[in-house]
Parts: C-alpha cells; structure tokens; sequence
C-alpha cells in the first residue's frame, strides 16, 4: 500500500497540470488540464512541452530538460492523453529521447528532449537584459485602459504577467509598430521558477504580432527552447521579439532571465500569423 505523508504540502497547480503517472503495461498517461488554454479548447504550447519535458525526465539519468525541439501536429485539447517515449543515446553529460502526445500512430505533438544536469557556475560571457522598469510600474496582462481588450484565457489566470509600458502600446489601441513584448513573468500558485516552469515561459507572452497591431491566435508550428541555468527565486523577465512577418508566418525569439539578471532560457518559434 502507498502511504503518503498527511503533513506534505499539496502540489502546486503546475505541478499538479503538468504530472505524469505510470499506466498498467508501462505507459505514461498525463491528464492535460483545460485552464491553461489560450482561448477556446485550445491548451498552451508552453504547458504542452512542460508535460512532454516532465515525461522526459521519468526515466532519464539527467534531472533537467536543456533542449527540447517541438512539432504541434495538430492542436491537443484537454482530458487524459497517452505520452509515449523512446529513449535515444544516454551519456554521463546528456540523454535524448523522443517524447509523443497522443496516439504513438497519430500524435499531436513530437517532441525531441535532451537532458543534463544544471549547475550554478557563472557564465563566461553573457548579454546584458534589457532595461525593464519594476513590477510596480509595469501593466497588468488583463488590464484593458482602452483599445482592443485583451481574451481572458486560462493561461493568464496561472501565469501573473506584467507587460513592460513601452511595449504594451497595444493594450491602448496604440501598437508600436515593433514587434517586441516585454514582461515580468511567474506562477500565481506561488510555485518558485524551475527548469520545467521556463520551459511554460518560452511560450507565456502575448503574441509579438499583437505590437504591430495584428490581432488573434498565432498557432505554434515550431518552438525549440533552451534551459541555459537553474533560475533564483523571484519573478523573471521575459522578452519576445519578432524578425519578420511575412506571408503569414511570425518568427518569435524569446530570452529568459532569472531575478538575478541571469540568462536562464532561450527559445525560438515559428507561428503562422493571426487571421484576426
């Protein structure tokens, strides 16, 4: 019999989102969680990874996701799903494997995940982040001073967001032409950031297409992320920048630094543009 420890703290709602058990026959089944959707049944391209990142590690002998390279096949909903992974080469730095969504025959989403083990070490070189005023200075996600509202979607209820001024002209029918967004970014349960938490943050922001004035869902196609250290404690800063769109298609580079001005994550993705 399982005993459980009736003093535990329960787990946060990210934990609990993203966890994935064992079925009969070896299987891993997660069930995905319908309030971190970004409108509509549509589930978070973050969260999705964060559930693939968790499967990869189960078995892996490296405890943390340091790359991960994603395909959405198609868009995954809510309710239990069935993760399938194969294991590739293991090593004493790294392990690699192949983790799926959905039926092994017809997935939603393939992910390839390599795993390492952070370390604290400071970097030998490394950007600085970008100028950000403090979060009490900053705007809130939903907040809708005029222009176009912002969807309330579930996704904003678990991630609390606070959008830089300067580019959140949007949020005031006043899109800045750049397609840049900046904000401070951590889970509203409370929960301190992790290697699986910026994992949902390489995704978190509003789309950078909304700052040129381009409106509505942007589906991920491609995301690819890097975890580059373990994060402090705190809030973390996360911008999102575009370098073309064009024929229907947004490209979004993300950079994620941690409160003590660390780089901590990278991703990049490739979005097809809102259709309005």
């Amino acid at each position: 019999m399982l005993h459980t420890d009736p003093t535990a703290a329960p787990p946060s709602a990210f934990d609990a989102a993203t966890a994935v058990s064992r079925a009969d026959g070896g299987s891993l089944t997660a069930v995905l969680d319908p309030g971190w959707d970004v409108g509509g049944q549509v589930l978070n391209g973050g969260y999705l990874l964060a559930v693939a990142a968790r499967a990869a590690v189960l078995d892996s002998p490296h405890p943390h996701p340091v790359a991960l390279s994603a395909s959405y096949l198609r868009v995954t909903g809510p309710g239990p799903a069935v993760l399938t992974v194969t294991p590739g080469p293991a090593g004493r730095t790294l392990a690699h494997a192949l983790v799926t969504v959905g039926d092994p025959a017809d997935p939603t989403l393939a992910v390839q995940v390599t795993t390492a083990t952070l370390g604290g070490e400071p970097p030998v070189y490394s950007s600085p982040p970008p100028a950000m005023p403090p979060v009490e200075q900053c705007l809130d996600a939903d907040a809708t001073p005029g222009g176009r509202p912002v969807p309330v979607v579930g996704l904003r209820e678990r991630v609390e967001t606070r959008l830089d001024p300067a580019t959140a002209g949007w949020t005031t029918g006043q899109p800045s032409g750049e397609p840049v967004m900046r904000a401070w970014v951590r889970l509203t349960d409370g929960r301190e950031p992790d290697p699986l938490a910026l994992v949902l943050f390489a995704d978190v922001l509003p789309p950078t297409s909304w700052a040129i004035g381009e409106f509505g869902w942007a589906p991920t196609v491609q995301l690819q992320v890097l975890v580059r250290a373990l994060p402090a404690p705190g809030w973390c800063l996360v911008e999102a920048r575009a370098g073309e769109v064009a024929g229907g298609w947004l490209d979004e580079d993300y950079r994620i630094w941690d409160s003590t001005g660390r780089l901590v994550a990278q991703s990049r993705q490739l979005a097809r543009l809102p259709r309005g």
